[in-house]
């Protein structure tokens, strides 16, 4: 799995990070930060949560990378 996030687009709305805070953040403007590009195993269903619950679709997962 391979996280990509496009931080030119957020509109720091924070979905990504309730639902990963794992792999997610916030700068002090509220765009998003990824933590990790390729999280663990453990985490990935939460990371494709938060990419469901993004609402500008500024993430995106290669599940073959």
């Amino acid at each position: 799995m391979r996280i990509r996030t496009e931080r030119d687009s957020c509109i720091a709305s924070g979905a990504c990070v309730l639902e990963a805070p794992q792999v997610f953040d916030q700068d002090e403007d509220g765009v998003v930060v990824l933590l990790a590009e390729s999280p663990a195993p453990e985490v990935a269903e939460s990371a494709r949560n938060a990419m469901m619950a993004c609402p500008a679709a500024v993430i995106t997962i290669d599940e073959d990378a």
